[in-house]
């Protein structure tokens, strides 16, 4: 986390026991802001943008076809799926400089970290494996044989479960923290891109970006995770095959679900609890991976054919603004408080 030199003071009137009003001074205080690193697939880099002032602070070189992306729980280490080197490039959060690489597998895409930071979860698109990596020894741990085409990775609250979508075989793959074994096997919608749990971890969330749909999965079923039902989507003057969903994420209050719908343009806004999309957002072009600030004020999205990030304002639902990037901009990762 970065502090900008920017100062605030604020006053406030407040309404005494006489009827009187006081103006009020509250404190100088700095405006803090955040680093947000979006990699570039085809730019071969990552462009750094602060969360305040909304200007690209820097760009470097992030290895062949960065895409996943992902930050350490403390904010000093910078973890990017080099997808052509056959590596996780790790970098220093702060100084953008490159400190080592972890071993992945052929071909990572995505993957999920573990709440301590202590291991990666990574999927390994052209050898059908998610790989466990030990982040501190910078040993693979494990190779937990999955579907055709492995890309969506996602934790469950309890840490009892990851989750790894394949996009060809097109299920969800329940694998034990516990020994790496495949516990459960549920059939979504063609090409299964990401995974994404409530935080209560309660329901899971799967996009299928040719099915078109979202699956909704039961994590709480009598015999293990069920598959409870699907949610669609339908946009006015859209193709229907256009809407591809992909990139996800969900307020911590279990309210509202994000869904990024690709060739679309759009950001879908879905209830959780209704099960129903209750809006759409228009964003840039071939929207793909989202996340928020961590104060969830913003919704932050790539897309990938305009070259530039869209701001969305959460509590509005309404996009406020874009941010030129890199070339191709996939994932996008923002620096914890």
């Amino acid at each position: 986390m970065t502090a900008t030199p920017l100062l605030l003071k604020a006053t406030r009137h407040l309404a005494i026991g006489s009827g009187l009003a006081v103006a009020v001074a509250f404190s100088t205080v700095p405006v803090l802001a955040n680093k947000i690193f979006v990699s570039n697939e085809k730019g071969n880099t990552v462009t750094v943008v602060d969360s305040e002032t909304w200007e690209v602070l820097a760009e470097f070189d992030a290895g062949n076809r960065p895409r996943g992306i992902g930050i350490s729980p403390d904010g000093t280490h910078l973890y990017v799926c080099a997808s052509d080197d056959d590596s996780i490039k790790v970098f220093d959060a702060a100084t953008n400089e490159f400190l080592w690489a972890l071993p992945s597998g052929p071909d990572p895409e995505l993957f999920v970290l573990s709440p301590d930071g202590s291991k990666l979860y990574v999927s390994n698109e052209d050898d059908n494996l998610v790989t466990v990596v030990d982040t501190a020894k910078k040993t693979i741990i494990a190779e937990v044989p999955v579907g055709v085409e492995p890309e969506g990775m996602a934790i469950s609250p309890d840490m009892k479960f990851v989750v790894n979508t394949s996009e060809t075989t097109n299920m969800a793959h329940f694998i034990a923290t516990e020994d790496y074994k495949i516990k459960h096997n549920i059939l979504v919608d063609q090409r299964p891109r990401y995974a994404r749990f409530t935080n209560d971890g309660k329901t899971l969330f799967v996009s299928s970006e040719i099915g078109g749909t979202v699956s909704v999965i039961n994590m709480l079923g009598e015999t293990g995770p069920e598959l409870e039902g699907k949610i669609g989507f339908e946009v006015p003057g859209v193709q229907p095959e256009w809407l591809q969903p992909v990139g996800m994420r969900i307020t911590s209050d279990n309210k509202w679900l994000f869904v990024a719908l690709g060739p679309a343009n759009r950001v879908a806004v879905i209830d959780i609890e209704k099960r129903e999309v209750e809006k759409y957002i228009l964003v840039g072009q071939r929207v793909w991976q989202l996340e928020f600030t961590p104060d969830e004020k913003y919704l932050l999205t790539t897309n990938g054919n305009s070259n530039d990030i869209t701001v969305i304002d959460v509590e509005d639902q309404e996009a406020v603004r874009s941010i030129q990037v890199g070339q191709q901009p996939w994932g996008v990762v923002v620096a914890p408080n």
